[in-house]
Order: C-alpha cells, then structure tokens, then sequence
C-alpha cells in the first residue's frame, strides 16, 4: 500500500513477529524478506514488492501483529 512516506508492507494474517531482517536503511529489492513471522507454527517470511531503502520499522520482535498491521515502510 502506498502512502506520503513510501510504500507500507502490511501484515496479511494475525501473527507473532518472530525476526526482524530489514533495518532502517537498509536497501532492498523486490522479492527481499522484511520481517518473518509466525502463526500456526509455522514461519511466514513477509516479501517486499518494491525495491528501495527502509524508512522505518513499526513492529519489534515478539509483537503480535493483526491483519492490516504495518510492519514496514519502503521508501
């Protein structure tokens, strides 16, 4: 989802945020993994679309994330 500030990764499914791959900085390209999360026992990596540098990361590991829930911004 695109804002003012960049392109928003947003969870797809409730989930715990297991590990954080992607920092502030950080340049990425499409296909890269942001953040990996976990729901059923299972580790979900959570895909850019889009390539450039993370502007910001709103989520720490062990949170729980809903559906919805920004994870990152891409700049």
């Amino acid at each position: 989802m695109a804002s003012e500030t960049g392109t928003e990764i947003v969870a797809e499914m409730v989930a715990n945020v297991v590990s954080i791959i992607a920092r502030p900085g950080h340049h990425l390209e499409p296909g890269d993994t942001i953040v990996i999360l976990e729901s059923m026992k299972m580790e979900i990596p959570v895909l850019t679309d889009v390539g450039g540098v993370v502007q910001q990361v709103r989520v720490d590991e062990g949170d729980v994330v809903q559906e919805g829930d920004v994870l990152a911004v891409i700049g």
